[in-house]
């Protein structure tokens, strides 16, 4: 790894660790002053996370995409970006006390998992891939942040949380369909099959599935309230599982590239 790699990924961890314990005392103590440093630390993170995919993309002559630890750094980016507009957006200081716990875990996985950047091996010099990679970020980095909210919502219910939590999860359900339908195309590209049932396959589905029960559920107002918080954050760990567990647990053609 290039110097400029290792530090910025340091100084994002520690930003994301400070902003962690920033927003855990403001979560006793309520004042605003230290919602507002942590929020701070949180954005330093994404800015020192931002120039660590910027310098492994020129060393690398790539964009980082090709195995879970360069997907985490980009769903880091994409969480923090998202949490960072809520906060803003919405006035939701509370929110990165639920979420940060969630980024510091993430990156804490990433440090295990560092690796310097290799070459493409054939199967990933795709299009397609980077099409699938990139909705893969947007919807799991707005389920990561739907799971913030639900929590937030199951500690303090509100109708607006309620309300951003369904719309942040139908925003990610949209780019979850268009991560199967990518990843079905980049299949058929590289193993000759749009779908095999690879276990990375099926459960990207059933993540599918899971939130689009949610979504039909709220609009249909089968589940409201505290049911419907708590079917996003089963979600969010079954999306989890998608990521993470399938490869260590079940392997598959997937399991190749982590």
């Amino acid at each position: 790894m290039s110097p400029w790699e290792t530090q910025s990924f340091t100084l994002a961890f520690i930003a994301f660790i400070l902003s962690l314990a920033f927003y855990a005392v403001y979560y006793w103590v309520k004042r605003e002053n230290l919602a507002r440093l942590a929020y701070y630390l949180l954005a330093l993170g994404i800015l020192a996370l931002s120039v660590n995919i910027l310098a492994r993309s020129i060393t690398s002559g790539r964009w980082p995409f090709a195995n879970t630890y360069e997907f985490l750094l980009l769903l880091l980016w994409g969480a923090g970006i998202a949490a960072l507009y809520a906060v803003k957006r919405y006035h939701l200081p509370d929110l990165g006390v639920y979420l940060s716990p969630v980024l510091v875990a993430l990156m804490a996985y990433a440090f295990y998992l560092r690796r310097a950047a290799a070459p493409l091996v054939p199967a990933l010099q795709s299009y397609w891939l980077q099409l699938h990679v990139a909705t893969a970020i947007v919807a799991y980095g707005a389920f990561t942040l739907a799971f913030a909210l639900a929590v937030m919502y199951l500690r303090r219910p509100h109708p607006n949380l309620e309300r951003l939590t369904y719309y942040t999860i139908a925003f990610g359900f949209a780019f979850q369909t268009l991560l199967l339908i990518t990843g079905a195309v980049w299949a058929e590209e590289v193993w000759g099959a749009w779908w095999s049932w690879d276990p990375k396959e099926t459960w990207a589905l059933i993540t599918w599935v899971v939130y689009a029960l949610y979504l039909h559920g709220f609009t249909r107002g089968y589940w409201r309230g505290r049911k419907a918080a708590w079917v996003a954050v089963i979600g969010f760990l079954v999306m989890l599982f998608t990521l993470f567990g399938v490869n260590y647990l079940l392997g598959g053609l997937h399991s190749e590239y982590r």
